[in-house]
């Protein structure tokens, strides 16, 4: 079985795993919105792009929320812990630095 209902030994690092994946994902939809939609909106006058590049955004960052809560989960992070990995979220590029830091844990725990 994978996923949450998951008990072997293995499970945390998988998790970690589809965390930094999704993550990844979630930190280049954010440049994209932020460095090509957004632009496009503003002084192409094309909003469409907002629309797409944002819904997809969204449900990346939704997919985030659930591997953290699976990974966190998993691996028995504190909440200030995945409280930090979500905040890296929030921020341009700041999934990308958390990403060496779950890289270490989820080698560690391999």
């Amino acid at each position: 079985m994978n996923g949450l209902l998951s008990g072997d030994a293995h499970a945390a690092p998988r998790a970690i795993a589809r965390l930094r994946r999704v993550g990844v994902a979630e930190g280049i939809s954010f440049l994209v919105l932020l460095g090509v939609a957004m632009p496009l909106k503003y002084w192409a006058g094309i909003p469409m792009a907002v629309k797409v590049v944002g819904w997809a955004h969204g449900i990346l960052l939704i997919l985030l929320v659930l591997a953290l809560a699976e990974a966190k989960h998993r691996a028995r992070w504190s909440m200030s812990y995945a409280g930090v990995v979500f905040l890296a979220a929030l921020v341009p590029f700041g999934p990308f630095m958390i990403d060496r830091r779950l890289q270490r844990d989820e080698a560690a725990r391999g």
